[in-house]
């Protein structure tokens, strides 16, 4: 699909940041990003659409992804500085209110993200420790997160890798159960080959794809990282890919072995699908044990989804993008605390609007325009000499990826477009406020002394 380009000059541009961060390391940091606590929920919302077919949408999916990693691969080794689609969109057209809107959706995202997981923590999962409301531990669960985020980044962070494993061996525990169900011959095969009897295949397909497409999201963060990368140009296109692929496996295994050990209609009503593969496996594997590690995988992505969105809203405040009272931070722990608040005030919002499916709709649509003004800007940008070594691909990659993200675009319900424009109106308004505010301020400056 790609391949390298070596242009005259040197391999990176330099940077105040210290590159320290290899192939291996920045693997597993996407792995990690996109083995995300999603697959934990979403696979129930994808049965309701397509039956035991589940690795249809996700292939779909996974190819809508790869496609736009390699816009994500030039980019990302073109310009490696930190900032990601925002910056690119920036370079390609340089209007502030652009940018912004860039940005703004994607702490929008972080936001919609963080409300479904909350929501996620206090269902089925949840359920098998203690029997308490939703709601109240949805909040309680939320304002937990923001002491953490307000305390710090390094505590928020600190205890990240622990918890990626931790949701790994819980993705690898229900392969390995779903292996020895089928390799006893008990399951059912012919599920993975069963639709759902409600709508056509494609119609089902197409439109779980774009729950799929969320459980991929989260390389498009190893932008950031730009500025830290040993030879970027061939660390991020090794890594991006692998670890794209590697989630791509993860997945079907997943699809494959929940399909034929539980029956579809089972995945769909329940807000825990994987602990019902557990617990129909009737192996002797605890139900609280697996609850436990599904809780800290929700409770680790929402965290990181929190501290993004977090630090984009400091970000945009402090480019004077939106009032600079959300570039506030705190005397003592030097966190931005007026973005956290905000953020967390947003998410307990949000976590009462839609349900988990709907929240991931919305977080795909989000994310969908920002891919798309990447791969406009990738076009825009082809024939910028940038004076090193950058990975490359065919303008035609862009091209289809731009038609891929229109195609899941055209599977969005009217509800689901509605929240998104919400989120584009408010950010709107905040955007005009910070212009306002910071014209006042320039033409105070320009008035001579009384």
């Amino acid at each position: 699909m790609a391949e390298s380009t070596a242009t005259s000059g040197s391999t990176a541009p330099s940077t105040k940041l210290k590159r320290t961060v290899g192939v291996t390391l920045l693997f597993f940091f996407i792995v990690g990003d996109t083995l995300g606590a999603g697959i934990y929920t979403l696979v129930g919302t994808m049965a309701e659409d397509v039956g035991g077919m589940l690795w249809l949408p996700l292939t779909i999916a996974l190819v809508v992804a790869l496609l736009t990693a390699g816009t994500y691969a030039e980019m990302i080794t073109k310009y490696p500085m930190a900032g990601g689609a925002s910056r690119y969109v920036q370079k390609a057209f340089d209007k502030p209110y652009l940018t912004f809107v860039i940005g703004f959706l994607m702490l929008s995202s972080g936001i919609t993200t963080a409300a479904l997981l909350a929501n996620a923590f206090a269902g089925d999962y949840l359920s098998t420790l203690i029997d308490v409301p939703a709601a109240p531990v949805t909040i309680v669960f939320l304002l937990l997160l923001v002491a953490i985020n307000l305390r710090g980044v390094r505590e928020s962070l600190s205890a990240n890798v622990v918890m990626t494993c931790i949701e790994v061996s819980g993705l690898v525990m229900v392969i390995v159960v779903a292996a020895i169900v089928f390799g006893s011959g008990a399951g059912d095969p012919t599920r993975i080959l069963t639709p759902s009897p409600d709508q056509p295949l494609l119609v089902g397909a197409f439109s779980a794809s774009v729950v799929a497409f969320f459980s991929f999201l989260g390389f498009e963060a190893a932008a950031n990282m730009a500025e830290e990368v040993k030879e970027p140009s061939k660390a991020y296109p090794r890594a991006l890919f692998g670890a794209i692929c590697t989630a791509g496996v993860v997945y079907l295994l997943i699809a494959l072995g929940a399909a034929i050990v539980v029956d579809p209609a089972t995945m769909a009503n329940s807000s825990g699908p994987l602990l019902e593969v557990i617990t129909a496996s009737g192996l002797p594997i605890p139900e609280w044990l697996f609850s436990l590690i599904a809780l800290v995988a929700i409770a680790n992505g929402a965290l990181l989804f929190m501290v993004m969105a977090s630090r984009a809203t400091y970000g945009l405040a402090e480019q004077n993008l939106l009032p600079s009272f959300f570039g506030q931070v705190a005397p003592t722990r030097r966190t931005p605390w007026v973005a956290i608040v905000a953020v967390g005030a947003a998410t307990i919002g949000m976590s009462f609007v839609g349900n988990i499916g709907q929240l991931a709709d919305t977080t795909v649509l989000l994310l969908l325009f920002v891919f798309i003004a990447t791969n406009v800007s990738c076009i825009v940008l082809k024939k910028d000499d940038v004076g090193h070594e950058h990975f490359s691909v065919p303008i035609v990659v862009p091209i289809i990826a731009i038609l891929a993200s229109i195609v899941l675009l055209t599977q969005q319900t009217a509800d689901i477009w509605l929240l998104g424009g919400g989120y584009l109106v408010v950010g709107t308004i905040l955007f005009l406020i910070a212009r306002y505010s910071r014209r006042r301020l320039d033409a105070g400056a320009d008035q001579p002394a009384g």
